[in-house]
């Protein structure tokens, strides 16, 4: 059975797509329900996104922040990476629905932090550690890409 960009990363303008971004959304809900929105830095490496929790200043620290609370009473998540112009053609988005989860690994806390490094200066002078600054994987279950760069990567409804 072919795979199927809708449900994973392996048409490569949706990957490219997502990889390229520097912004995402995250969406989380808590226990009840109650919808939190937030921008997100973060990395992609094609088939997982990760995120770090980090010094950007915040009523709480680490996990004891919304999304954090949210993730940990509801893991279920959505991503959106979206693309805007005034040329309307050029819209395009690609909306991510998985399961967050904190990296427990130390090596693989340390290759998203390395990545999220690399891809964000701001990280560098950042004095990141697990304790802190928790980094979360988020499996992706969903995956639904839209707009004329994907015209044939599937279904096109918003």
């Amino acid at each position: 059975m072919a795979a199927n960009p809708l449900t994973d990363f392996t048409d490569d303008r949706v990957a490219d797509f997502v990889i390229s971004a520097r912004v995402a959304h995250l969406a989380t809900a808590d226990h009840e329900g109650h919808p939190h929105n937030v921008p997100l830095c973060f990395w992609f490496n094609g088939a997982r996104l990760y995120f770090v929790i980090d010094e950007k200043p915040k009523r709480l620290a680490g996990t004891g922040i919304k999304r954090m609370r949210n993730i940990a009473g509801n893991p279920h998540v959505a991503v959106l990476v979206d693309h805007y112009e005034e040329d309307w053609t050029q819209l395009a988005y690609v909306m991510i629905h998985g399961v967050a989860q904190i990296v427990d690994d130390p090596e693989e806390y340390m290759l998203a932090l390395r990545h999220l490094r690399d891809k964000y200066a701001q990280y560098r002078a950042m004095s990141l550690a697990p304790e802190r600054n928790p980094i979360v994987r988020i499996e992706p279950e969903r995956v639904h890409a839209w707009g004329t760069r994907f015209a044939d990567a599937g279904s096109q409804k918003p």
